[in-house]
C-alpha cells in the first residue's frame, strides 16, 4: 500500500481550502490550484485564520505550537498552473457542483499527473463513476467526500466505484486515518451514506412545517431535545445552504424517481427568492442579528 506525501487539491474555496489545510496539518505537501490568484488569497486567508484557532488550543486539546504552525503553511503552496500537480500521490477535487466543469479539469489534468496518482472527488452527489469516465484511469479513480468545517469534522465518506482497484480503495481509506479522520467505506450510489438518510429527514421537516405540524423552531427544538441531534433540521440545512440542497435533491429525484428526495415547494420558493440560508443572511431563520437567529415567517 502506497503512503501519500503529495497532495493536490483542485479549488481553494471552503471545502478546498479545509481538505489542504488538514493534509498540510497531517505532514503532506500540499497544491491547490485555482484558476485566479485572488481566489487562492482568500482561501489561504481562511487557513490562517483556521490554524490561529488552532494554536490558542493547548496540546492535549488538538492545539499545535507556533512552529508547527509555521511547519504547516512552509508544505502548503498555491499555483494557477496545472503542470505544478504533475508528481502529485493524490489529486483530490473540490471545485463548484458542475458536472461539466469537474470532467474537463479531470480530462486536463489525466495527461499531466503521474500514471499511478489517484483522483478523488469530493462531490457530495454527483456520481463517482460519471466523472472516472472522462480519465484513462478508471481504476485509480474514488471518492473522498469530507464535511464542512473540514479541519473539525471527523467524518470522511471514502467511494469506490465498479472500476476502483482494491488496492487504491484501502489506500485511500488509509489516507483517511492520516489525516486524523474516521473513514467509512461506501459505493456509488447516489448521496452515498449521509445524504442518503439525511436529504429525506430534511425535507420530512420541511414538509411537517408545510401541513402545520409544528413551527420552524418547535420542529429544530424538538428534534435536538426529543432525538438528541446537535442542530435541528431548519438550523442545518441554514448551515448547508438551501441552493446546495435544491441541487441535491435533483440529482437524488433523478436517480430514484422518489417522492422523499423531491424538494418541498417552500425549498424551490426560498432558493427562487435568493434565501439561501446562513451565508445570505436569510433561510429559514433571519440572520440580521447572527448571534440570535429569528425564524422567518414563510
Amino acid at each position: 500500500m502506497k503512503d501519500i506525501k503529495r497532495v493536490g487539491v483542485l479549488g481553494c474555496g471552503l471545502m478546498g481550502s479545509g481538505i489542504a489545510q488538514v493534509a498540510a496539518m497531517a505532514g503532506c505537501d500540499v497544491t491547490v490550484l485555482e484558476v485566479e490568484q485572488k481566489f487562492l488569497d482568500k482561501g489561504f486567508a481562511g487557513i490562517e485564520k483556521s490554524l490561529a484557532k488552532f494554536a490558542e488550543r493547548p496540546p492535549d486539546k488538538g492545539g499545535i505550537t507556533a512552529e508547527q504552525k509555521d511547519a504547516i503553511r512552509g508544505r502548503l503552496k498555491g499555483t494557477t498552473n496545472m503542470q505544478d500537480l504533475a508528481d502529485c500521490d493524490i489529486v483530490i477535487e473540490a471545485v463548484i457542483e458542475n458536472i461539466d466543469e469537474k470532467k474537463k479539469m479531470y480530462a486536463a489534468l489525466d495527461g499531466i499527473v503521474k500514471k499511478d496518482a489517484i483522483f478523488a472527488s469530493n462531490t457530495s452527489s454527483i456520481s463517482i463513476t460519471e466523472l472516472m469516465a472522462a480519465t484513462k484511469r478508471p481504476d485509480r479513480f474514488i471518492g473522498l467526500h469530507f464535511f464542512n468545517p473540514v479541519p473539525l469534522m471527523k467524518l470522511v465518506e471514502v467511494v469506490r466505484t465498479i472500476a476502483t482497484a482494491p488496492g487504491v480503495f484501502d489506500t485511500a481509506y488509509e489516507f483517511g486515518k492520516k489525516l486524523g479522520k474516521v473513514p467509512v467505506r461506501t459505493s456509488d450510489k447516489t448521496g452515498f451514506i449521509v445524504n442518503r438518510l439525511l436529504v429525506p429527514y430534511l425535507l420530512d421537516a420541511i414538509r411537517a412545517y408545510e401541513e402545520g405540524v409544528g413551527s420552524i423552531d418547535d420542529i429544530d427544538n424538538a428534534m435536538k431535545l426529543g432525538c438528541g441531534y446537535p442542530m435541528g433540521p431548519f438550523t442545518l440545512l441554514d448551515f448547508v445552504g438551501l441552493d446546495t440542497t435544491y441541487y441535491i435533491t435533483h440529482v437524488m429525484y433523478d436517480e430514484f424517481k422518489e417522492r422523499r428526495f423531491a424538494s418541498p415547494p417552500l425549498l424551490k420558493r426560498l432558493v427562487m427568492a435568493g434565501w439561501y440560508g446562513k451565508k445570505t443572511g436569510r433561510g429559514f431563520y433571519d440572520y440580521s442579528d447572527p448571534s440570535n437567529p429569528k425564524p422567518n415567517k414563510l
